[in-house]
């Protein structure tokens, strides 16, 4: 290997490429050395999966520490999941083995030993959640100095998941409120494989500091993908195996494979159907299951599995495998029902092929079967049309959702607002709404907009003024404050912990009663005691399928994906991916698109006084049409109830003589001059957030009304609409 950026690498590093055979340096590794090593910028890796992104950042950053060893920490890696984390730091003792800088992980998984040894010698890399940061910057206060203060690498892993997100603004917060202790301001590296727009990550990124970010131009070479999708009709009365969960078997048996389910209860049931299925037909109990209610010790097994080579596994995950976590050898990705974006699609397709291998996934749709006499939108099978729409929009065009950053991040307000002044202990109004507002994520919020704020947490007691006129945490305020949930910025569900005997299994958020059978961990459980102090269920195994169920939003979708899958259900195309099931079903419901003449017109009538809106728009400019129309058209179109299915289909019951005039209507409205905040009722409920409920109600309106809807999008979408004689 000859090449220069060889030659600029750390002796350590080299003779570990050598070791591990590597013939050359991939492109983002190249490009990421030339920034780091030529520049002083931010450096944006946004490179395919499997393309090296974790070396890329880290072998100029470890050789630049190795040539001038840091006084403190001297690089920050900031992860979005502790099995990332656990992975990375896998990976880095490995790589420096040879060398003298230390690796430390720190999360609620790390024992409080391990911690202690980085804070008396603190040096080298820190591996570290959000929650965790968070919880340095308030109760390490008096030692951020000797901890950071010569950290030259800040490096931001899946910046995705974490942009768009009230999370991300924290860590912009985090970062900014760090670098007060920092001699030079430390440079940022942000990692992803899943950007869909780079002026907007890099904005991002760089938030707060005044260097430019660079995002090198990094050629990724061709991939082999092999995709196939089957839709099935499901028995859910049936006890035994159904073709579907079958089908699955099938696909999954005796390979390594990853099932991606898009909530925690799909997980449950479909590893205790495949584990059914195994049992019945004599073979192994490979079967695992990864999710965030699930005991780490349960977790690891999981992840251990699939790292074991040539050993079937099977392993239904939520989102936390999504993220970039080396699973080894993975033959096969299963989804069921349609990802929610194509950059979960791309993320979740990353998982297999990662060593230049083809990459194989495996789409399933289930739907119940629609009764003859059900309406038009209830014979949709959205997922699948939602899967192919998802597909095409990435086979066709590489598009990939833009995220959309947050304005009013008020639960993050409140939060960072009440961790300053517990790190200070007390502080003057001035001087904490000086530090507010120095922080990038709180730009939008006025001065007028804070004052009422603390005002409000004044009056509510979670601050006190002092007689110096200094602000200090109130009661309400220390007893939120001293709780380790306090440092995570998503919403906590406080869950039962279940054990058999010592074991911990997982969580559930709503305890069964004694005597209950319930999924977990992809087996069953029978409630032996619930203890609710302790908050803690007592269990035993049993045999069968029982079955759970979490709470869960399901977030957003974007209005590409619901333009694409109208062009899917026009065109005539044959997607070549498609299994039998998935064909016919196709063509059903693009021949029941025709002739109920949703080619041509975005309103049908569904009988005397009833009707069904098809918006084709995204998520959030559904919710501006549902409010706009219960706001402004409940009177004039007089209806009298609004239902529907988010983001696909709205129906209204109203005045038969009224329905004409829906169209006419909901664009008059379109062109007057109504604001997103004129659709927030005064008595709407509207916390959404952790903290919002600590938050005067005029700020939620201002904020919901700028970040959950959008007038401008609702006018451009409605403008489009195809709008025929609504007879028939």
């Amino acid at each position: 290997m000859s090449d220069r950026t060889f030659s600029q690498l750390a002796p350590f590093i080299q003779e570990y490429i050598y070791h591990h055979h590597w013939t050359e340096l991939r492109p983002a590794q190249i490009a990421a050395c030339q920034v780091i090593f030529e520049t002083d910028a931010h450096l944006l890796i946004a490179a395919a999966t499997a393309a090296g992104k974790t070396e890329a950042a880290f072998l100029p950053v470890l050789t630049i520490l190795h040539n001038n060893p840091a006084n403190s920490i001297g690089a920050l890696y900031i992860g979005p999941i502790k099995a990332l984390i656990n992975d990375q730091f896998a990976r880095l003792n490995d790589l420096l083995k040879l060398a003298d800088i230390p690796v430390y992980h720190w999360h609620g998984d790390v024992s409080q030993n391990r911690k202690n040894q980085l804070l008396k010698n603190p040096q080298g890399i820190l591996q570290i959640t959000p929650e965790s940061l968070e919880s340095l910057l308030i109760n390490k206060s008096q030692q951020l100095h000797r901890l950071f203060a010569d950290l030259k690498f800040i490096i931001i892993d899946e910046i995705h998941a974490f942009m768009g997100s009230e999370r991300g603004c924290q860590i912009i917060c985090q970062l900014q409120r760090l670098a007060k202790f920092t001699k030079y301001p430390p440079r940022r590296i942000g990692l992803s494989a899943t950007l869909g727009d780079y002026a907007m990550a890099e904005a991002w990124l760089g938030a707060g500091t005044d260097k430019a970010v660079i995002t090198p131009q990094i050629e990724s070479g061709k991939r082999q993908i092999k995709l196939a999708l089957e839709n099935f009709y499901l028995d859910k009365e049936n006890p035994e195996p159904t073709e579907y969960e079958q089908y699955i078997f099938n696909l999954s048996q005796s390979r390594k494979c990853l099932i991606f389910a898009n909530n925690r209860t799909q997980t449950e049931s479909i590893i205790a159907s495949l584990r059914q299925i195994a049992t019945n037909q004599g073979y192994a109990d490979i079967y695992h299951v990864h999710h965030g209610s699930i005991s780490a010790s349960l977790r690891q097994a999981a992840e251990t599995a699939m790292r074991e080579p040539n050993q079937p596994a099977v392993t239904a995950a939520t989102l936390t495998l999504e993220l970039g976590i080396d699973i080894g050898h993975l033959e096969r990705v299963i989804q069921l029902e349609s990802p929610l974006s194509v950059a979960s699609f791309l993320q979740r397709l990353g998982r297999s092929g990662r060593r230049g291998e083809t990459a194989d996934m495996r789409f399933i749709c289930g739907e119940e079967k629609p009764p003859t006499e059900a309406a038009v939108a209830e014979q949709i099978p959205w997922q699948l049309i939602q899967c192919i729409a998802i597909i095409q929009l990435y086979l066709e065009e590489k598009w990939i959702e833009p995220i959309k950053l947050i304005k009013y991040p008020l639960s993050l307000l409140y939060q960072q607002t009440m961790s300053i002044i517990s790190a200070k202990g007390e502080i003057s109004p001035a001087v904490l709404a000086q530090e507010i507002f120095n922080l990038a994520p709180f730009t939008a919020i006025s001065k007028s907009d804070y004052l009422l704020l603390l005002r409000y947490l004044i009056d509510i007691n979670h601050l006190q003024k002092t007689e110096q006129g200094k602000l200090i945490l109130g009661l309400a305020g220390e007893k939120v404050v001293k709780k380790f949930q306090f440092y995570a910025i998503f919403a906590d569900n406080q869950e039962y912990t279940v054990k058999q005997g010592t074991n911990a299994i997982g969580s559930i958020v709503t305890p069964p009663i004694v005597g209950h059978q319930f999924a977990l961990a992809g087996r069953s459980w029978e409630v032996l005691d619930v203890d609710f102090k302790k908050k803690v269920i007592a269990v035993k195994p049993v045999e069968g399928k029982a079955s759970i169920f979490w709470r869960g939003g399901s977030g957003n979708i974007h209005t590409r994906v619901l333009q694409k899958m109208r062009q899917v259900l026009l065109e005539n195309t044959d997607y070549l991916y498609l299994q039998s099931n998935a064909r016919q079903r196709l063509q059903e419901v693009r021949k029941l698109f025709k002739n109920s003449g949703l080619d041509n017109k975005n309103i049908i009538k569904l009988g005397k006084n009833r009707c069904c809106i098809f918006p084709w728009m995204g998520t959030v400019a559904y919710r501006t049409l549902e409010k706009l129309i219960n706001a402004y058209g409940r009177e004039s179109l007089e209806i009298s109830s609004i239902g529907g299915v988010s983001p696909y289909y709205l129906t209204l019951k109203l005045n038969p003589h009224k329905i004409d005039s829906i169209y006419p209507e909901i664009l008059s409205l379109c062109q007057q001059r109504i604001s997103p905040e004129d659709l927030v009722s005064h008595s709407e409920p509207i916390e959404i957030n952790k903290y919002d409920e600590f938050i005067p109600h005029p700020l939620l309106q201002k904020a919901f009304a700028h970040d959950y809807l959008d007038m401008e999008e609702l006018r451009q979408q409605v403008a489009s609409w195809v709008v025929d004689n609504l007879e028939n």
